[in-house]
């Protein structure tokens, strides 16, 4: 196990170029099961839960080439079907969407329960009822999801919630499936719009694409095929976020601008402002940092919605900004009900903040941080303790950072080019 060391007080300055969108990652690694030709994909980035994917793909045969630092070449010619490592599985939630594609390929699998951060419940009713719609019957056996079907047959699929992981599920099931298919109450986010894209370049029918929506017309086979994917946007707000509360000024290079639209309103109502020149962000030291009040003067609400609202994994490095803001603020976060229990330990660093309950509570700021002595509880909360100590006076170490590195490439190395004090050791 390993732990940073932060120094904080210090402003950022300088430039970074953010890695590749970890969750558009986790399913093409996945998706390429679809497919017996080889697939090459760019701007994989190099984290924790990519190489436990990887290790997983490996165990079925999938012969997997790196061919720079940030690019792979994935052969699912010739997969071997066998029992998935349950301890592998339990490191990350994506380990769940390699069911879509087996299923599609060899038309039975075994997936033991997946893991990931411990925010709450996190139910897979969703991914079985959008299987039970396209023939697939699904079974708990011996603490493992024994999915079969007989013929893949498209069909008009109602999620009950829109869910990132069971659309994607779903999307790659009906890619091959017989038939036309609807998904309706699709989630839409930016690396559910990268898979489609992803899997319509590998000859793949699929139709309204960003909507919530799709329209799937299944083909017997998908081919080979090359793709870039795109900045991950979470880590672009992330260290807009960390220069924010250093009162530090810094350039994001290749930020993917048009990702960021409804986070740019939320952040405004925190007093945080970009520039934008092309595709690069420009995040200038003079921050207002004073919350905006609702009509009548009423305290604001920030509430998680699904895409295109303010997504639930920046919920934390907006508490954070929160504490460094002028006013009171409310946050709601309904879908997990541990995604709030990380703010005792701002508490413990000098913030002023009320737990109202597990899904909300009230910041007022601005407040100055002392250095504190942490525990990374999952990734976003996780990088959120980083930006508290890079604000904070005086030292902070942050143990069980490897949940922070499951998420984020080399947060110590791009935090340190831009001027930040920070050290990794070994705990």
């Amino acid at each position: 196990m390993e732990k940073f060391i932060i120094n904080g007080g210090i402003p950022l300055h300088g430039e970074m170029t953010p890695s590749g969108n970890k969750n558009a990652a986790l399913p093409m690694l996945a998706a390429c099961l679809l497919t017996s030709e080889p697939v090459v994909l760019h701007n994989v980035p190099d984290i924790l839960d990519v190489r436990s994917m990887i290790k997983l793909l490996q165990s079925l045969n999938v012969q997997i080439k790196r061919i720079s630092e940030t690019s792979y070449e994935l052969d699912a010619s010739d997969i071997h079907p066998t029992d998935l490592d349950p301890n592998l599985c339990r490191q990350i939630r994506a380990s769940i969407l390699l069911a879509g594609p087996l299923i599609s390929r060899v038309g039975e699998v075994l997936i033991p329960p997946p893991g990931g951060d411990v925010i709450g419940r996190r139910r897979l009713d969703t991914h079985i009822l959008a299987f039970s719609h396209l023939g697939i019957e699904s079974e708990f056996i011996d603490s493992q999801f024994h999915f079969t079907a007989r013929n893949l047959t498209g069909a008009e699929i109602l999620l009950d919630e829109a869910s990132v992981t069971a659309t994607e599920n779903a999307i790659m099931a009906c890619v091959l499936a017989k038939g036309e298919s609807i998904i309706r109450n699709a989630a839409s986010e930016p690396h559910i719009q990268e898979l489609c894209e992803f899997l319509n370049i590998l000859g793949g029918k699929i139709e309204n694409i960003g909507s919530n929506t799709l329209h799937i017309t299944g083909v017997s086979s998908l081919h080979g095929g090359e793709f870039q994917i795109g900045p991950d946007y979470l880590e672009v707000v992330s260290y807009i976020g960390a220069a924010v509360v250093t009162n530090g000024s810094i350039l994001i290079k290749n930020a993917g601008i048009n990702r960021l639209d409804m986070i740019e309103l939320v952040m405004d109502r925190l007093g945080v402002h970009w520039k934008t020149n092309n595709d690069d962000l420009i995040v200038p030291s003079d921050q207002e940092l004073a919350i905006k009040p609702d009509l009548g003067n009423a305290i604001p609400e920030i509430k998680i919605m699904p895409w295109p609202a303010f997504p639930s994994d920046l919920m934390s490095i907006a508490i954070v900004i929160a504490t460094q803001a002028r006013g009171s603020v409310l946050f709601h976060d309904w879908m997990y009900p541990s995604r709030m229990f990380f703010t005792d330990k701002l508490v413990g660093m000098g913030a002023q903040i009320v737990l109202c309950d597990p899904h909300r509570c009230i910041v007022q700021g601005p407040t100055p941080l002392s250095g504190e002595y942490l525990e990374s509880p999952d990734i976003r909360a996780g990088m959120a303790l980083v930006l508290a100590s890079l604000s904070a006076s005086g030292q902070s170490i942050i143990r069980n950072v490897g949940q922070i590195d499951r998420g984020y490439q080399q947060v110590d190395h791009k935090l340190k080019m831009l001027g930040a004090s920070i050290e990794r050791m070994e705990d």
